[in-house]
């Protein structure tokens, strides 16, 4: 599958960022500030874990000649973050090969260069010298690992110390009913809309604080404290399946996203450091929530699931809305199975994950309905997630490792909330799998 999706991609997109399958060629995009090759920097490591040896060293050679940070234009930070940043410093760690450390602090330096603002850092879209306009929540808050791990490459405190003042300006915000809005101003200070969501636009902000508290070999406990507060309670349909909707003003939107469906795994990596009367209750939840996302997979007609599904009186885990029934590749459901069945080795994970990778394989289009299909395949394949599925728990041990949003490892036992660090390199070298 892996090979597949890259002989594509270096046939008809070589140092583009996206494949375009129809057309044949390569998509830039609109997201990326100008920078080239996602696709190769988000297959870094997944070519390195499958000991795919000539792509990979095709996916290096691209980086060391063609990798250029002299560009401009509008990007995500949260894009930028997590795949370029996020990817390099995966790539650094399982390689120990100094180009992609080197690449990853001069990208993070140039997204410092562009801060034009004390709160929240860094607005969601922007140009690399631009004002920008309303901060994400997920944006704020899905920057704490990949910084983190450029203070200790580069020894420059400022990353870690924007990231620590987000959490902080977070943390002390005053939150409508103890909940965390998705949208803030950064001119303001004050939360724009009264929207929560653990799925897109605050997903990974939830999914950032456990692994935060993971990563600093469990003394961040501010970290923690946020997780465990923010959790809120699941809803249960009156069929029966577990879901987590989204908040509107006071008013829930019996609405699960694709994107949401990360948060079964989320729970079942924190449940074990939970207070001891909810360990049990977390683990549950859990499991329910990842069933919730396959029964959505198994009641779209098809075996792949959309991109959002409802919950009503009629229906339960379909989607109801045209424009919500696609399929885009999306990992967050293949991401839960591979933490249950790390954390439970409940078989029935690696059956489901088998019913994805046949769907796959024989060759189902990413639709549910007659119409157009995607011109691009999106950079996030999920096959690394797939790939851990059916491998032995040592293979990026979850003792020892922590994914970033973007399926990109880092180490654990990083550094505490005060700066002192826990974990060398030579630490990090003897925990990475057997060098190519």
């Amino acid at each position: 599958m892996m090979q597949f999706a890259w002989a594509n991609y270096r046939r008809y997109a070589m140092g583009k960022n996206e494949l375009r399958p129809l057309s044949k060629d390569g998509y830039q995009g609109h997201i990326f500030g100008g920078l080239n090759g996602a696709t190769i920097i988000d297959s870094l490591d997944t070519l390195y874990l499958m000991e795919l040896k000539e792509e990979f060293q095709e996916a290096k050679a691209w980086v060391e000649n063609y990798f250029h940070l002299n560009v401009t234009g509008e990007a995500s930070l949260f894009e930028v973050n997590i795949r370029y940043i996020g990817g390099l410093l995966s790539a650094f760690y399982l390689t120990g090969e100094e180009v992609f450390r080197s690449k990853a602090i001069q990208l993070g330096e140039k997204l410092l260069r562009s801060d034009r603002g004390w709160f929240c850092v860094f607005r969601g879209n922007w140009g690399w010298a631009s004002t920008g306009g309303s901060s994400i929540l997920a944006e704020c808050g899905s920057l704490h690992l990949e910084f983190l791990h450029l203070t200790e490459l580069s020894g420059n405190q400022i990353f870690a110390e924007k990231v620590r003042k987000i959490r902080r300006v977070l943390r002390e915000m005053k939150k409508p009913y103890g909940l965390y809005p998705n949208f803030l101003s950064p001119v303001t200070g004050n939360w724009e809309q009264h929207h929560v969501s653990i799925g897109g636009l605050g997903d990974s902000f939830y999914e950032y604080l456990i692994k935060s508290w993971l990563m600093s070999a469990k003394t961040d406990t501010e970290a923690k404290a946020m997780y465990y507060e923010a959790l809120e309670d699941a809803k249960d349909s009156p069929g029966g399946l577990t879901y987590i909707a989204e908040w509107r003003g006071g008013i829930l939107d019996h609405k699960m996203g694709h994107l949401a469906c990360f948060s079964g795994g989320m729970i079942a990596l924190g449940a074990e450091d939970a207070k001891e009367e909810k360990r049990a209750h977390y683990q549950e939840l859990a499991a329910q929530i990842t069933r919730t996302c396959h029964e959505s997979y198994a009641r779209s007609g098809n075996p792949l699931g959309p991109e959002a599904f409802w919950f009503n009186s009629n229906k339960e885990a379909e989607a109801t809305h045209e424009g919500e029934s696609y399929y885009i590749l999306r990992p967050e459901v293949v991401e839960s199975y591979m933490y249950l069945w790390r954390l439970t080795h409940d078989p029935i994970y690696r059956e489901w994950g088998w019913e994805v990778v046949t769907a796959k394989l024989t060759g189902v289009q990413a639709r549910f309905k007659p119409g157009p299909l995607d011109p691009k395949l999106e950079a996030f394949l999920g096959v690394q997630y797939l790939y851990l599925l059916f491998s032995e728990d040592d293979t990026l041990s979850l003792e020892d490792w922590v994914f970033n949003t973007e399926a990109h490892p880092l180490p654990g036992h990083h550094s505490d909330s005060s700066g002192h660090r826990t974990w060398g390199l030579s630490d990090v070298t003897r925990a990475a799998v057997t060098p190519m």
